[in-house]
């Protein structure tokens, strides 16, 4: 899934988001996503029994200002291209909403990347989240968002 988003991003010519290079046989970023589902907070979905998206939920990255209150924090969202518009993306946000709520915890927050166009922020916003601030890593500009349950 990785892999084709980061494709469809490059032949969009948006590459600051994760660069050029496929995740498979990177070893970082397969030590990354190891660590994702070894923690137990990755779910799939599945589309005619294909993985179609997946999110990763768990504690907040430690680039990001803490939150002041208890949370769920999206680390990763991600969803295969070939089932772009099928709102498999939207799906697994409103799953990790009900998770918070089972879990008595009323905010959810997510980062992304905000460079480019901003359109990966326009669409978290129009999933029902707002945006809470600006940051950067390295050269990196991002903007977490929270959404409340």
């Amino acid at each position: 899934m990785f892999d084709s988003a980061v494709a469809w991003l490059t032949a969009q010519g948006r590459t600051g988001q994760w660069g050029t290079s496929p995740f498979t046989g990177n070893q970082r970023r397969t030590r990354q996503i190891t660590g994702w589902l070894e923690l137990g907070g990755m779910r799939i979905a599945e589309l005619d029994d294909h993985p179609a998206g997946c999110i990763v939920v768990g504690g907040a990255h430690d680039y990001v200002t803490p939150a002041t209150e208890p949370e769920l924090y999206i680390q990763a969202l991600v969803t295969d291209r070939r089932y772009h518009g099928h709102g498999i993306g939207r799906a697994l946000l409103d799953w990790a909403a009900t998770e918070a709520a089972e879990r008595g915890v009323s905010l959810l927050r997510v980062d992304c990347y905000a460079g480019d166009d901003g359109r990966l922020v326009a669409y978290y916003e129009n999933c029902g989240f707002t945006r809470t601030a600006p940051f950067t890593v390295g050269e990196w500009p991002g903007m977490l968002l929270h959404r409340r349950v």
